[in-house]
């Protein structure tokens, strides 16, 4: 079981951080009794960690009592850093115990997502150099000029590079949580919690490949060319030949490559995009199943429907009825 860790910024919060604090256990907290009422095993542990035993936010308005204390935390699969007091910011670099060990958790191998302006604890302690990220839009220009080597998306609701991950502002956060859930858990659980909270799951539009992410990590370039090429012409009709003729590589010497480094075969991987895309607009939009059978490259109905609840398990018409968000 992997553990997700709460951080609280001692010092830094107000009335957003405990948002963000209570708004991530409990989402978090809910995605998991789903998960395993399904039949799975629990995924995630969620703590809670800080710097000292007893911590107060937003001048003692609320207290909050950490599972562990960081100094005696040594790994987290996942770290969430909150919103903190844009008051603070300029105080972010005296925190040392707290940047210093963001940094070795992340260099160890953990993943860590902030919410909203916690972008600038991250920025501090030196993880986010040369990378993209996101944060509140008033603040863009305080982010700028104090970390000119960090590429800010301020158009970007979710940044997502080198298991890094940012939002922008406010409860947004809310978005990011759903995005989490997807990438570790899956897409129907993103909705079932996104139905659950009453939230837009609609809002991470950047994000419509995400399973296929980590199916990304590998150093085939002419493969990662190859799954950038399926995934932006999801509606034609792609075959493996025509891949190959693209990318100038022999077939089975392409076949082989691709299965190597994704875990599926050209046809399969190609599938999957269809039918990703295929379950998008039947859960978002009002679109026929016919008319999303065209979009995404099929022309034959009962290939679709086939290739369809061979991935999901469902009929279009059932996943839909299940998992349109038509009725939040």
């Amino acid at each position: 079981m992997k553990r997700i860790t709460l951080v609280i910024p001692e010092g830094y919060s107000n009335l957003t951080t405990m948002a963000c604090l209570v708004g991530s256990y409990e989402i978090l907290t809910i995605a998991n009794e789903i998960w395993q009422a399904r039949g799975n095993k629990q995924l995630f542990w969620v703590s809670i960690a800080g710097v000292s035993t007893n911590q107060e936010i937003n001048n003692g308005m609320f207290a909050v009592k950490p599972d562990i204390l960081i100094r005696d935390l040594t790994f987290s699969d996942v770290i969430i850093v909150p919103s903190i007091n844009k008051a603070k910011i300029d105080f972010i670099s005296e925190n040392r115990t707290l940047l210093d060990w963001l940094a070795i958790q992340y260099k160890q191998g953990s993943e860590i997502a902030s919410m909203c302006t916690g972008a600038f604890i991250l920025a501090a302690s030196g993880i986010l150099d040369g990378k993209t990220c996101a944060t509140h839009w008033s603040l863009a220009e305080t982010f700028r000029a104090r970390y000119p080597q960090i590429n800010l998306l301020e158009d970007k609701l979710i940044t997502d590079e080198n298991g890094i991950y940012t939002n922008g502002g406010a409860y947004s956060f809310l978005n990011l949580l759903l995005y989490l859930i997807e990438k570790f858990y899956d897409r129907q659980l993103a909705l079932q919690c996104a139905k659950i909270f009453q939230i837009d799951i609609s809002r991470q539009a950047q994000s419509e490949f995400i399973i296929f992410s980590n199916q990304k990590s590998h150093n085939d370039d002419v493969v990662k060319d190859a799954q950038e090429f399926i995934e932006n012409n999801v509606g034609e009709k792609i075959s493996v030949d025509t891949i190959c003729e693209t990318f100038s590589v022999a077939r089975r010497n392409f076949d082989r490559r691709f299965l190597k480094a994704t875990g599926n075969t050209p046809l399969e991987y190609i599938q999957r995009v269809k039918i990703e895309a295929a379950k998008r607009n039947l859960e978002l939009s009002r679109k026929t199943i016919n008319e999303i059978m065209y979009e995404v490259g099929y022309s034959d109905t009962k290939a679709f429907r086939e290739v369809f609840r061979k991935f999901t398990g469902l009929s279009p018409n059932d996943y839909k009825r299940k998992y349109s968000l038509e009725v939040v």
